[in-house]
């Protein structure tokens, strides 16, 4: 009899333990408008400095127009100590504050990309990043949503 509720207690406990723990939006946790656009790149090591200075030059005025027009309201460059190949060592991000922004807009898209070449034109663009697949390689691309835990 002892051994049966010695298992059983034991069974109960493992249950008890085992059982998942199901999260509830908006009480654990609060998904936060807009994403993040986080592009993951490897570079080689021993050219991320070249390759911060072209981002500097042909990303930073498109994404100061972008900031300008609200399509995105934060921009960050990111890069990691150390390296692993086949590994990201340099982040591109891009805060977009509603995913109603996502909505096409030809006559907002066509200033933009109007306004954007007027900074850096497409041919000073080809020119910046002319060289780079030599050395760098993008491994992820994807949209990111932050959510606060609750506490």
């Amino acid at each position: 009899m002892k051994n049966i509720l010695v298992g059983a207690a034991g069974a109960l406990a493992v249950a008890c333990v085992s059982t998942a723990a199901v999260a509830e939006p908006y009480v654990d946790y609060t998904p936060q408008k807009g994403y993040w656009t986080i592009n993951a790149i490897e570079v080689d090591p021993n050219h991320v400095d070249d390759y911060l200075t072209g981002l500097r030059s042909s990303q930073v005025s498109a994404f100061e127009v972008l900031k300008r027009r609200g399509l995105i309201d934060d921009y960050r460059f990111m890069t990691r100590t150390g390296y692993v190949k086949g590994s990201p060592n340099v982040l591109i991000m891009t805060h977009v504050p509603s995913t109603a922004l996502d909505d096409p807009d030809q006559a907002r898209d066509q200033a933009v990309e109007k306004e954007i070449y007027q900074a850096f034109s497409k041919e000073k663009g080809q020119e910046a990043v002319r060289g780079y697949e030599k050395y760098r390689t993008f491994i992820d691309n994807g949209n990111w949503q932050v959510m606060n835990m609750a506490r």
